[in-house]
């Protein structure tokens, strides 16, 4: 029998706005706090200020054949990070 689910350790809260200068434009983008922290985290582990991570994650973005939104570009470049790190860590 599979274990129960959880719910996040963070808990279930909705999204929060902030706002950077991206390129050089002031952008808000709104993401759950979960993924601030994420971000956060990556850009510490990459030497990078967030705004500098969010605008390579950006740039990225931008060269896809469908740009998504830039929040749901952030997030999916964090899950893909996760799931390198579970990989790498069942290695």
């Amino acid at each position: 029998m599979s274990p129960a689910i959880q719910p996040p350790r963070f808990g279930f809260e909705g999204p929060v706005k902030r706002s950077m200068t991206i390129a050089g434009h002031q952008t808000s983008i709104s993401l759950e706090p979960a993924f601030w922290a994420a971000l956060e985290v990556a850009a510490v582990a990459h030497a990078l200020p967030l705004s500098a991570l969010v605008a390579q994650i950006d740039v990225l973005r931008i060269a896809a054949d469908e740009p998504p939104n830039l929040a749901s570009a952030l997030r999916s470049w964090l899950f893909a990070q996760a799931q390198i790190g579970a990989r790498d860590r069942d290695q």
